[in-house]
């Protein structure tokens, strides 16, 4: 049997790792890591383990070193509001220190693991940690134009895979990076429309309109439209060797049209309720288009 000391000893371990889960945000990075890869198979002409590790361990790294940036910059925000005052820095578990010494780390880490994989990938990893912290985060609590900033970093991890797949950036990485580009408004909008009481606490501007109305309703359908458009684009044949079947393209619009009810449920609602709805199925869609993509591609 364990002594005191000894559970004592695990249960610090513990607390430990759960913090670090919360100060990288494992679930944002694991599912960031999941489009890189999904990207890779996508565009790789064979497939090797070692690469995949890399881009994943240097794609957790990049994604992990962004959030704990963010924490430490928005200390003092995350302690008004009730979904964040219990991080590490706020509840006071974690220094500010320790949270940039985490940081940093991680930065170096991931730069040079997707660098051992190609520049161009490093290049895309250490831009999307530049925009995300220098450029999305401070303009948060300023303009709601933040969220089509923050749509560029959110964007390069599909892209990312395919880059370090093959060393090369042209129309197929493009159309990646498109797909999840358009994707973001309607997924954090509807995050947005449901934290937005808690939002308005820390000073954060997320909404399109600033209110939770028709307005802000009807931009998250046209974006969600121009998401379910880019994401067959494919299906024509003019996009290189990202290439995909009539069937997939259909599959990947009825999966669209699930956000696209939402949307217009949302529109005619505007409620909570309906947000959240939306939000769950912005998240499925993502992760099973992407699936659909890569068995598409190998069947």
């Amino acid at each position: 049997m364990k002594t005191a000391v000894g559970m004592a000893k695990d249960n610090i371990v513990a607390l430990i790792f759960a913090d670090f889960k919360e100060i990288t945000k494992a679930r944002l990075a694991v599912s960031v890591v999941f489009s890189s890869i999904a990207g890779y198979f996508l565009g790789a002409y064979e497939i090797n383990p070692s690469s995949i590790l890399l881009l994943a361990f240097g794609g957790y790294c990049m994604v992990g070193a962004s959030n704990a940036y963010n924490q430490v910059i928005e200390r003092d925000l995350d302690a008004l509001m009730k979904r964040t005052q219990n991080r590490p820095i706020p509840s006071g578990r974690m220094t500010v220190r320790t949270a940039m010494s985490i940081a940093i780390v991680l930065t170096i880490l991931g730069v040079v693991a997707l660098y051992l994989l190609n520049p161009k990938t490093a290049m895309f990893g250490a831009i999307s940690i530049f925009l995300y912290t220098s450029v999305y985060t401070p303009l948060k609590t300023k303009t709601p134009l933040s969220v089509f900033v923050g749509a560029f970093p959110g964007a390069i991890p599909f892209m990312l895979g395919w880059v370090a797949a093959t060393n090369e950036f042209g129309i197929e990485p493009g159309t990646l990076f498109m797909i999840q580009f358009f994707w973001q408004f309607p997924h954090f909008w509807a995050l947005g429309w449901m934290l937005d009481d808690d939002y308005k606490k820390g000073g954060f501007k997320m909404l399109p309109t600033g209110k939770k109305d028709k307005g802000t309703a009807l931009q998250i359908i046209m974006y969600t439209i121009w998401m379910m458009v880019v994401s067959i684009i494919p299906v024509f044949g003019i996009t290189g060797r990202l290439e995909l079947s009539v069937f997939a393209a259909v599959i990947i619009l009825l999966m669209g049209s699930v956000m696209l009810f939402f949307a217009f449920r949302l529109y005619t609602e505007r409620s909570n309720v309906t947000a959240r709805k939306l939000m769950l199925a912005s998240v499925s869609y993502i992760t099973l288009m992407q699936v659909v993509y890569v068995v598409d591609k190998f069947i």
